[in-house]
């Protein structure tokens, strides 16, 4: 900008391109210039906000809280305190850690438990300590032994683990050795491993090759999944005082500091950004369509788990694409993604669909009674209707109100000859059949089990005393003179 004699302003003409600051966007419009612009034609609706921007209701909703677990209680224990001091309906968190074992937990909150089941199942780092029964004369033999609990390892969870002692196999990607204390018999080793791996018993096994035997002296977990211990940890104190201060201060920043939002876990996942008047139509489970995409990121794969996000940045859902990144640039028309688990609330975002001209014309017809309530074709839709809207569903035909459109016949009605009512007359009776079968063949078997039953107590009953007379069988002498004399009073009666 420069300023002329008469103290007007003028900008002057440069070829210097402006600096791209997107590398400054926050969380999932990170880096958004260098993700494949499909189109920039969208209108921006006012609605939703940049996650660190939600209100403070919204912003618990949907957070989580990196924990520094304290040792003793319980994963469950300390997820129950946090919904508690925070007055929250749901909390879970990313993977059971034992009482005794400290270090990363992550707890999300409400809308957040929705990525509970993808962090638990994400790999975990540990640091432990393992303390030897015998002396082991070098420290070489403690890093060899280690370096050989790599790749896929057969583990059996320890007695005091809460889950089915079955044989397993689990993948651990990197095991070393930190420390090595002669004296003392104990060692400090660090773990990358697949979810759902025992230390513990890694600890046992690696006593077990050394000959010396061995237990687990101490355990810290200082990953789960995306975050680490180095990732804004809190402890419970951190929890119960950020929530003292917004209670009784009405300061909301200590709370936002302890809980973070939900998109920090998604940063490693590939991304693709939506229309805003695509979004509700994905929180009521729809698939991704083509039209609805703006940008993505390079290098998607088929089947590839990706995140759908608005732009303004906000999570909407886990996805798995359906296309790879040059479909999806070329293509002109398709499924981009199916949907694996919704994220975001619904009706944050207006509804947008069902308001095109074909949409609103299909509606005056069912309203007038020319397509069924389904928005099917029926006997009063126009011949000319029928020409231009070809069945697409993959049938042969539309069956209904017994009537057939075939296809291919420019959309003349044809009687049905009704096989879908005979089919389901069919499968009703088979099934009916089938029941009743079932049914005689569970009472024959009954019966056959009594019979075998009381069998068997005769029997025994024969074994245990010989000449015992079933009680059937049993008659007193009284009461067949008695049953004699009724006879004969009968019969003089008679007479």
């Amino acid at each position: 900008m420069e300023i002329d004699e008469q103290g007007n302003s003028r900008l002057k003409p440069s070829r210097e391109e402006p600096e791209d600051t997107s590398g400054d966007y926050p969380l999932l419009l990170r880096n958004l210039d260098k993700m494949i612009v499909l189109t920039h034609h969208y209108t921006p609706l006012p609605f939703g906000s940049s996650p660190l921007k939600r209100k403070l209701k919204d912003y618990i909703e949907y957070g989580y809280i990196n924990l520094d677990k304290p040792a003793n209680p319980s994963s469950h224990e300390v997820v129950a305190w946090i919904r508690k001091i925070l007055k929250v309906e749901k909390t879970g968190h990313s993977g059971t850690l034992d009482p005794k074992v400290t270090g990363c937990l992550i707890v999300c909150i409400d809308r957040a438990t929705r990525l509970v089941k993808s962090q638990q199942s994400a790999g975990k780092e540990y640091v432990g300590v393992v303390k030897f029964h015998e002396q082991l004369d070098d420290e070489k033999k403690f890093r060899r032994a280690l370096e050989t609990f790599q790749g896929a390892l057969f583990q059996r969870p320890p007695l005091i683990a809460a889950v089915k002692r079955q044989l397993r196999i689990r993948t651990i990607y990197r095991s070393e050795m930190i420390e090595f204390d002669k004296e003392k018999n104990m060692g400090v080793f660090s773990v990358q491993c697949e979810a759902g791996t025992y230390i513990r018993t890694l600890a046992v096994h690696l006593g077990l090759l050394l000959g010396v035997g061995g237990h687990l002296q101490e355990l810290r977990r200082i990953r789960s999944g995306a975050t680490s211990e180095e990732d804004s940890i809190v402890t419970m104190h951190d929890v119960l005082d950020a929530q003292y201060v917004y209670e009784n201060e009405k300061d909301e920043s200590y709370l936002r500091r302890v809980i973070r939002p939900l998109e920090t876990l998604l940063l490693h996942y590939k991304r693709i950004i939506v229309k805003d008047s695509a979004v509700n139509a994905i929180c009521y489970g729809a698939k991704l369509m083509l039209p609805g995409v703006l940008r993505f990121d390079a290098g998607i794969e088929l089947g590839e788990e990706i995140v759908l996000v608005t732009t303004k940045g906000e999570a909407i859902a886990l996805a798995v694409a359906q296309m790879t990144d040059i479909q999806l640039k070329t293509a002109p028309h398709g499924v981009a993604a199916k949907i694996k688990r919704v994220i975001m609330e619904r009706n944050i975002y207006p509804r947008k669909w069902g308001l095109g001209p074909q949409a609103m014309k299909k509606k005056e017809m069912v309203k007038s009674g020319q397509l069924d309530k389904y928005g099917r074709i029926n006997e009063q839709t126009p011949a000319q209707y029928k020409q231009e809207h070809v069945d697409l569903t993959g049938r042969q035909g539309i069956v209904q109100d017994q009537v057939t459109v075939q296809a291919g016949n420019g959309g003349a009605l044809k009687p049905s000859t009704d096989e879908h009512s005979e089919k389901k007359e069919h499968k009703e009776k088979k099934e009916k059949k089938d029941k009743e079968e079932k049914h005689e063949k569970k009472d024959k078997e009954e019966k056959k089990e009594k019979k075998e039953k009381k069998e068997k107590k005769e029997k025994k009953e024969k074994e245990a005393d010989p000449d015992a007379i079933p009680e059937k069988k049993k008659r007193t002498h009284s009461d067949e003179e008695e049953k004699k004399k009724e006879k004969k009073e009968k019969h003089k009666k008679d007479h």
